[in-house]
């Protein structure tokens, strides 16, 4: 038992060892990109009026919060993704599940469901815009539209490639349809699921921005076009660096809940 026990400490410490070094490598490829960017905006390498710096983006967005616009444009931003990213993983489940109980509906809806996935949500933005009005209803759905159909597709394959064995143990036990989906389907797609959440968050974000883009005047998507629009590309890029920030701690959380799922299984 001893030998084993230290076995498992080494391994444990050579892992943490290289967390370690793969955290230090990934702060220090950054701060060497923001090192240079403004090493060569100061030589005047690059123009800074078009290619910004650090330090102005730093100061662009400290002026926004000491007015609180920042945090309105990017909470707004962030209300809109979670709505849609939410919309999106409880319709993408149901009508999963639809498809999944009824083999003749998902044949019918499967080419429908691969055109409108394969269609840019780009093209749908200002038809949505002319159908629903300028506001965050239709950056919502604007959101949603960008994830849902690839959502639908890869979840029902993933409900399709559940071990039919499992499926016909539950049915030789005098299961229903119902007992399949509740003790097999659903909790051997769970894995999956989360894999596609993390997916869809960044989809949603994409699709927000789009619709920011066309009709909103509030978000970072607004403030996107507006500094391109005048020029003040600090703000062009701010937002875009605020958007990272935003789309990384949301990846994060949905990891969180991942590994606290997959712990509580274990």
């Amino acid at each position: 038992m001893s030998e084993v026990s230290l076995a498992q400490q080494n391994f444990l410490l050579t892992h943490k060892k290289h967390q370690r070094i793969v955290t230090v490598s990934r702060l220090c490829i950054f701060l060497l990109f923001l090192g240079l960017w403004e090493g060569a905006a100061r030589l005047d390498i690059i123009d800074s009026f078009f290619f910004s710096s650090p330090s102005r983006v730093i100061l662009c967005a400290w002026d926004m919060v000491l007015d609180h616009t920042l945090f309105v444009h990017a909470g707004i931003t962030l209300f809109e993704t979670i709505v849609s990213f939410i919309l999106v993983t409880v319709f993408a489940l149901i009508t999963t599940i639809i498809l999944w109980m009824n083999k003749k509906i998902s044949e019918t809806l499967e080419p429908y469901l691969v055109i409108l996935n394969s269609l840019p949500k780009s093209a749908l933005a200002p038809l949505l815009i002319v159908w629903l009005g300028a506001n965050y209803n239709t950056i919502i759905i604007t959101g949603v539209s960008v994830a849902i159909f690839g959502s639908i597709l890869s979840l029902y394959t993933s409900f399709q490639s559940v071990d039919p064995e499992k499926i016909k143990l539950i049915q030789t036990l005098g299961g229903k349809k119902y007992h399949i989906l509740t003790k097999v389907i659903l909790p051997a797609n769970i894995p999956a699921l989360y894999s596609l959440m993390k997916v869809n968050i960044g989809l949603c974000l994409v699709g927000v921005i789009i619709g920011e883009f066309i009709s909103s005047r509030q978000g970072l998507g607004y403030l996107i076009i507006y500094g391109s629009q005048v020029f003040k590309l600090d703000f062009v890029i701010m937002s875009i660096v605020i958007l990272c920030l935003l789309a990384w701690g949301l990846y994060s959380l949905l990891i969180c809940l991942e590994k606290r799922y997959l712990k509580r299984m274990s």
